[in-house]
């Protein structure tokens, strides 16, 4: 056997674990699959046990890049830890703003008393978890820059994409094209594209306590990631 390519500690590993961590997130995009499972448990079991499971596949994953053979592909250097410093209270912004929203266009939002004049966070960006994947992601893969974790952050990457283009096709099916049009006509697959187009102004401030919750947020992640992770965030 190789040395480095054992199912503990190697490429193997990782594989399995990310492709496992695939498996489960297809549930959700499923809703025959996922109608089975709550009605067979339960709304509150099944969110219990997605999301513990998830947490745990996600904390395998990064331990299984961790161990996986380090082949450097560039050098770290402190702009992309500005860059990363920068980027993440946005990601971090649109986690919170994005989860529990009124919008039944996306993942993670509610499609009771959606206004079509009034998309709130779908105005700025349609499917804002996703984009917190996204940009948490990329940052991560440029800093850190090795091949196993760019292939971990790089899959996560191509996930959301993926995520956003299949949720927009599932949508348009489950609407129908003219409405989900209508729908969806002043909110944008890129983040502020409608904004920018005209189709779309803010009418309101943001949550006072959706801002408060984010920055919270954010300042734990900075306290907790070299508690956590080992490694300080900090350029």
């Amino acid at each position: 056997m190789v040395p480095g390519v054992t199912l503990m500690g190697g490429w193997s590993e990782l594989g399995t674990v990310f492709a496992l961590f695939a498996a489960s997130h297809a549930i959700p995009a499923r809703p025959a699959m996922k109608a089975q499972i709550v009605a067979a448990i339960g709304r509150p079991a099944y969110l219990a046990l997605f999301n513990g499971l998830s947490l745990v596949l996600l904390a395998w994953l990064i331990v299984a890049a961790g161990r996986a053979p380090y082949i450097g592909l560039w050098e770290q250097q402190i702009w992309q830890r500005w860059l990363a410093n920068l980027a993440m209270p946005l990601a971090v912004a649109f986690a919170v703003f994005g989860t529990g929203a009124i919008n039944p266009l996306s993942l993670g939002g509610r499609r009771v008393g959606f206004d079509p004049a009034r998309p709130g966070i779908a105005g700025l960006v349609r499917h804002p978890l996703l984009w917190a994947l996204l940009v948490w992601s990329c940052v991560h893969a440029v800093v850190k820059g090795d091949l196993a974790h760019v292939l971990l952050f790089g899959g996560f990457a191509v996930m959301a994409i993926a995520g956003m283009l299949a949720i927009d096709a599932r949508r348009r099916d489950q609407f129908g094209a003219a409405n989900w049009k209508r729908l969806a006509e002043s909110t944008s697959l890129l983040p502020g594209a409608a904004w920018l187009a005209g189709r779309w102004h803010p009418k309101s401030r943001p949550s006072p306590w959706r801002m408060a919750l984010a920055m919270a947020l954010w300042i734990s992640v900075l306290w907790l990631h070299p508690i956590v992770i080992g490694v300080s965030p900090l350029p």
